[in-house]
Parts: C-alpha cells; sequence; structure tokens
C-alpha cells in the first residue's frame, strides 16, 4: 500500500507498507522524502506512482506532479522528474486506464491539468483547462476550486469535481491526443453551497455518487455515456443532526453493495449506506466513528474485509474491520502510526 501524507514532524513524504489481508497487519518498507504528497495514483502496470506537491517548496504557491518509479521486488520508490501542475495547489492525481496520462486537479486555482507520460514512466508539459466562476458560501466559493477529477471506465469521459462553483464538470477524452473536450452537456450543477468534492463509480457503471463537502450530502446518479441523471441527495450525518459535516471522501465497497463517506469536523465519523443494485440509491445503515480526528481520506482493502482510515489530525490509520454482508466496520485494534496521512492507494504483490 502506498501513502501520502502532508508534511509534519511526523512525515517525510510517500510511505509504503506491505499488508497483510489476512489479519490486516503492515509493516514498512520504505519512504520516499517529497514535499507535500497529499495525494497518489498508481499506473495501470503498477510501475509508476505519481503524487501532488501541493505547494512548490520554492514559494508556497503553484504546484508539482512528482513521478516515480516503483519497484515490487524491493518496495522502493525512485524519483523520475516532476513538472508544474499548471495551477495552484493540486490536491488530487489520477492516470488514465492507458497510462500514458495523468489529470492533476488545481484546487487553489481552479483548474484541471493533462500530463503527458513518458516511456520511462517520467511526465511530460502539462496543458490546462481553467474553470470559472463562483458559489453562494463566500469564504469557500468565491471561485473556483477543482477538487477530483475521475475517469469513466471506458476511459472516455473525465469528471472533475469543483467545489468552488458547485459543478461536476464534464469532459470527453481522447486517449490518443490527451485532449479534454466540454461534453455535452458540459458539467452537472449540484445544489447551491453544496461544494462537491470527490466523485466515484459504482462497480457495476451504471451508477456514480458525488461527496459534498460544505452540505455534507451524497449525490447518487443514474450514469450512461458522460451523461449523469440525479436520482437522490441524502445527508452524511445522524437524522436531525444539521452541524456542518465537513464532508472528505466517498467509495464505493468492491462488491458494489455498500457505500462509504467520511465526515471531519466535529462528527469524525464515518456514514455507512447500503446500495440498492437495481436502483444505484442508497439508504443509511449506521456511522463508525473514526475513532481520532479528521478522517480527510479513506480505503478499502482489495479483499474488501479491511477500512483503512486515515486520521490526518491525529497522526494514523486506523485500521476496521468490515463484516462484508451487513458493511457494518468495527476496530481491528491495529494502527499505523504515520504523520498527517491523507491517501492510501494499492498495488499488487503478484
Amino acid at each position: 500500500m502506498i501513502v501520502g501524507t502532508y508534511d509534519s514532524p511526523k512525515s517525510e513524504g510517500v510511505y509504503v507498507y506491505k499488508f497483510n489481508s489476512e489479519d490486516g497487519s503492515t509493516k514498512e518498507i520504505s519512504h520516499i522524502k517529497t514535499p507535500n504528497p497529499s495525494f497518489v495514483a498508481v499506473s495501470p502496470n503498477e510501475k509508476f506512482v505519481y503524487a501532488v506537491h501541493e505547494a512548490a517548496p520554492q514559494d508556497g504557491k503553484g504546484g508539482e506532479i512528482v513521478a516515480f518509479s516503483f519497484s515490487k521486488q524491493t518496495g522502493q520508490l525512485t524519483l523520475i522528474n516532476k513538472q508544474p501542475s499548471g495551477g495552484d495547489h493540486p490536491c488530487h492525481v489520477e492516470v488514465d486506464r492507458t497510462g500514458k496520462w495523468v489529470f492533476a486537479s488545481n484546487y487553489s486555482s481552479g483548474s484541471i491539468s493533462v500530463l503527458p507520460i513518458n516511456a520511462d514512466g517520467g511526465l511530460g508539459t502539462a496543458t490546462t483547462i481553467q474553470h470559472t466562476g463562483s458559489g453562494k458560501d463566500p469564504n469557500r466559493q468565491q471561485g473556483p476550486h477543482a477538487h477530483g477529477a475521475i475517469i469513466s471506465p471506458d476511459n472516455k469521459w473525465l469528471f472533475v469535481t469543483d467545489l468552488g462553483i458547485d459543478k461536476v464538470m464534464i469532459y470527453s477524452f481522447n486517449a490518443a491526443t490527451g485532449k479534454l473536450t466540454p461534453a455535452k452537456p458540459p458539467y452537472f450543477q449540484t445544489v447551491a453551497g453544496s461544494g462537491p468534492r470527490i466523485f466515484t463509480f459504482h462497480p457495476g457503471n451504471k451508477f456514480a455518487y458525488v461527496i459534498d463537502e460544505l452540505s455534507g450530502t451524497v449525490d447518487a446518479f443514474r450514469y450512461k455515456k458522460g451523461k449523469l441523471k440525479s436520482t437522490q441527495r441524502i445527508s452524511t450525518m445522524p437524522a436531525g443532526d444539521t452541524s456542518f459535516a465537513g464532508s472528505g471522501f466517498i467509495q464505493v465497497s468492491p462488491d458494489g453493495n455498500f457505500l462509504y463517506a467520511s465526515n471531519r469536523a466535529n462528527a469524525n465519523s464515518i456514514a455507512i449506506y447500503g446500495i440498492n443494485k437495481n436502483q444505484g440509491t442508497i439508504n443509511l445503515i449506521g456511522h463508525q466513528s473514526a475513532l481520532i480526528k479528521t478522517p480527510r481520506n479513506f480505503s478499502i482493502d482489495p479483499s474488501g474485509k479491511f477500512l483503512l482510515c486515515e486520521n490526518q489530525g491525529s497522526d494514523e490509520i486506523v485500521i476496521f474491520n468490515r463484516n462484508i454482508t451487513t458493511g457494518l466496520l468495527s476496530d481491528s485494534g491495529r494502527r499505523i502510526v504515520v504523520g498527517k496521512p491523507v491517501c492510501i492507494k494499492w498495488v499488487s504483490l503478484d
């Protein structure tokens, strides 16, 4: 497992752990120093890892995407090169399904960039599309804030959640040239002030979901050929609780039966939903305390037996057992101590 972090006295960059999917135990294999790698992505062939540098080290502005080669034999990451991300404070990185292109979401400047991947896994120069507009919240939505870019399963459509303008921007993607073209329609407009943060597909590829940071809600959609049809909007908080959720991340279980969403703010919880696999709608089953502070991100391991919750505010990853029948979580008692963990990606051992 590859773990991205924020800089802190307890963190130095990107970490590599070996994870035992039988009992949830872990062992650190290596780490590599690199500034603020708050989100990472793995190439389809699992030979390369890409990370954001959320702020360029020389001046605190701008941002970079950095490319590493990865050895499964040794668990070591080796720097290849880095390139400007085409905007300020990139907070998300994604690799297309051909392994030839990287998408970078620049939060502060509200732009999306495409970077070509060279034969050696290194990166070329970014091509950038600038978003425009503003949202309802004068403090958080004074301008566009691209927060994540997710490529469709068929590699033809890119969905970019922009927290600042309450839109899921939709682009047609040409994998031969790397060109992004606004789709028809070019976006889905979410509820004003919702602040869409991260988009995800259901494994069956007929449904999709968005977590809204500012409103603490999940939007459910029917999906077909680059188009979204809204079917539901549901809170991530317990009934009657209108406090600020600060929702962080969303993921569907590998079997497609459950959806999980994290709340930061004071809740520090993970909302658990059952999924109607015929309609794609969700029903709240319950909440699990994240046990510590600021569950910015989490990840279900490939076996589906464990959910690893990165508690950015308490410098550790909590490992939960996941009941594959009920979807409920329970504390395994296992922890990974690492400074400000904020992203986990998986690499197979074969």
